[in-house]
Formats: structure tokens, C-alpha cells, sequence
């Protein structure tokens, strides 16, 4: 095989993706099971219509009206009021976080966050050849201030990744815990609120403190509360001194007419959507009960997954619910499993399987 001059830091490296199986539930990457609402979609394919007509011309580069609308719809879930200038979309959050990097991380500087956490955030920062550090969480999955001040004083990174709420774990943070983490911080602080929108009731969202805090980037997704992660849609709340920045690394005409049209009917039918966001915040809390109820561990979780466990062989039980037609997620510490939420019928499906796994004799063949 051809040896590529490939950067030494890839050579080995397989791709990020989870498994992607065709079984009857899958509960292993944090999807919306619900699609969208006929109206919805047929309001989407009318948008898509319109854009082909026009697909011999670029996008708008700067998606002018996409980011009104997403302003709007955050003043509307958060209270929050900010100009399309200080709102900033992408192809998902992903390449929102690769083009932060991009503009604050980069040689010689470095990326801090508290473990465990996203699996991609280290790809983001060896992508970008900025240097990445953790600090590691409480027993309980929490940021323990003191102990990130401490983080913060050691590494003096130029870039803090927070996820709230947390993957894997689900645990949000406090806006005592962001304030504390930005005057701490030499640089950039990046709340990631992918899963925003399932936080319980009284769970504050960072957006809050944009106005006092410059240095702050709030990010979001489509993909998870609209039920729109075919359609890879992120974006950022920050100043428009810090969107400015972003606009300088981004690629030309990064996001095609046909998204930016389908994103902004989604944004038209947000009422709708939040509907199925509440039950599924129900669902959720009803599962975590179910899984406490088999005498499972489960942290409080704000987002649309909840962790459980600890397991002596967490790959045993994964492929012992694979063999009931269940797929969930190997990832965060070891000895614990993730499964986002489903239908009333599929999570009854997987705790009903999870069950029956439980129960074996010790020493019974799991399916390992």
C-alpha cells in the first residue's frame, strides 16, 4: 500500500461514526424519533422547489435570513434578544466548533475541557493543530468550580469547551460555573447547547449572559429539537465582533441555498416542533425512573439521552440488548451505556429487553 505523507498525528486514526445497524430501535446517537409533520414537509419541498429554480446562483453567503429567523426563535425559547448579526450558522455545530478553532485555537495554543465529554471535541482541536486538555469531572458527572479555575489557572488555554448539558452524561451547568470560567479565561469560553431545548424547567441557558460576558459563544443545533439532523444545521450566539471573526475562516458559501431554505421553514414551524419536545422531556424522565427501578445508576439529565450504569462488562449488556434488536451507545466512562429517547413504544421496548438482560444468571452467555 502507498505510504501517504499524511500529518503524523493521522496515521492510524479511524474515521469518527457510530454504528449505524438496521435494527428495530436504535437509541444510540441522540436522534429525534419523531419526523417531521406532513405540513412541515410539504412546506419544506416547496422551499426546496423555489431553490432549485435558482441553483445556478450562489447561496447568500452570509445567510441573512436565516439568521433573523433563528434570532427570532431564540429571543422567543430564551428570552433573549439579539441582532442576525450576532447569530452565526453552519453545517451543524460541528463545523461551528472547527471554525472556532479555526479562528482562536490553531499552533501553540490550546483547547480545555472536562471529561468526560464529547467524543469529537479532541477531533475538532487535532483537526486544527490545537493542543487538547481535560480536567476531570465529580463522581457525579458535575464541574466542580474550584476545580476548573484551577484547570483554567494551569493550562491557560485559549479556548474552554463546556457542554451544557453534557455528553455523554446529560448534566447541565450552572451560569454561576460559565460567568467564573469566562473572567477566568484568557480566551474564548464556548457553552455547547446542542441539547438546550429538553433542559428541565429552572435549567438557565448561557444565552442569558452574552451581554455581559464578550468573550462567550453559545452554540446550538437543529438536528436534536427540530428533528432535523438530516439537514445539518448549527449555529452560534455571540457578538458581532466574535461572528465577524468566524467570518473570516469559514469557507465561501458554506451553506447551500437548499438548507438555508428548509432550515427556515423548520424555524416557521418551531411551535409545533416544541410539542414534541415536551414529550419528549416526559419520556425522558420516565425512563431514567425505569432504569433507577432495575436498580440502575442515573444522573439528572437535561438533554434527550440519559446515561446508565456501571456495568463490570458494559460491551456484554451492549450486545446482549443488540440481540433483542436494541442498539444503544458504548461511549462516555467505562462501565456505562447511553440511550437517547425514543417512542413511548420503543423506550417500553428497550427497558422491557434491558429487563430481561438483567436477569440472566451471573455467568450466563451475554452475547459476547
Amino acid at each position: 500500500m502507498t505510504d501517504l505523507p499524511i500529518r503524523e498525528e493521522l496515521r492510524g486514526i479511524q474515521p469518527y461514526g457510530a454504528p449505524q445497524l438496521d435494527v428495530p430501535i436504535r437509541l444510540n446517537v441522540n436522534e429525534n424519533p419523531y419526523p417531521p409533520s406532513e405540513a412541515l414537509a410539504a412546506d419544506a419541498a416547496k422551499a426546496v422547489a423555489d431553490a432549485v429554480a435558482g441553483l445556478n446562483r450562489y447561496p447568500d453567503r452570509e445567510a441573512l435570513d436565516l439568521r433573523a429567523d433563528l434570532a427570532t426563535y431564540l429571543a422567543g425559547e430564551s428570552g433573549v434578544d439579539l441582532t442576525p448579526e450576532q447569530v452565526w450558522a453552519a453545517n451543524g455545530s460541528n463545523e461551528i466548533m472547527l471554525q472556532i478553532l479555526q479562528a482562536f485555537g490553531g499552533p501553540g495554543r490550546r483547547v480545555l475541557s472536562f471529561a468526560p465529554t464529547y467524543s469529537m471535541y479532541p477531533e475538532y482541536a487535532r483537526n486544527t493543530a490545537t493542543e487538547w486538555v481535560t480536567a476531570p469531572r465529580r463522581e457525579d458527572f458535575t464541574v466542580d468550580v474550584d476545580d476548573a479555575l484551577a484547570a483554567v489557572v494551569e493550562h491557560r488555554p485559549s479556548v474552554v469547551f463546556v457542554a451544557s448539558p453534557n455528553n455523554p452524561t446529560g448534566t447541565a451547568v450552572s451560569l454561576d460555573l460559565v460567568r467564573a470560567l469566562h473572567d477566568a479565561s484568557p480566551g474564548m469560553l464556548v457553552v455547547d447547547e446542542a441539547y438546550a431545548e429538553f433542559r428541565r424547567a429552572g435549567t438557565p441557558s448561557a444565552l442569558s449572559l452574552l451581554a455581559e460576558c464578550p468573550r462567550l459563544i453559545v452554540t446550538r443545533t437543529m438536528s436534536k429539537a427540530f428533528a432535523f439532523a438530516g439537514a445539518r444545521v448549527g449555529y452560534a450566539a455571540a457578538s458581532t465582533e466574535v461572528v465577524d471573526v468566524l467570518r473570516v475562516v469559514r469557507l465561501p458559501y458554506h451553506l447551500s441555498a437548499v438548507t438555508q431554505a428548509v432550515a427556515r421553514v423548520a424555524l416557521a414551524h418551531a411551535a409545533e416542533l416544541q410539542e414534541r419536545v415536551e414529550q419528549l422531556r416526559s419520556t425522558r424522565d420516565e425512563l431514567a425512573e425505569s432504569l433507577r427501578s432495575l436498580g440502575l445508576q442515573v444522573p439528572d439529565s437535561d438533554a434527550n439521552f440519559v446515561l446508565f450504569g456501571p456495568f463490570d462488562d458494559r460491551h456484554a449488556i451492549f450486545r446482549a440488548l443488540l440481540e433483542h434488536g436494541v442498539l444503544v451507545r458504548e461511549t462516555g466512562p467505562e462501565g456505562w451505556l447511553r440511550a437517547c429517547v425514543g417512542t413511548p413504544e420503543e423506550t417500553e421496548t428497550f427497558v422491557r429487553a434491558l429487563r430481561k438482560v438483567l436477569a440472566r444468571e451471573p455467568g450466563e452467555d451475554t452475547g459476547t
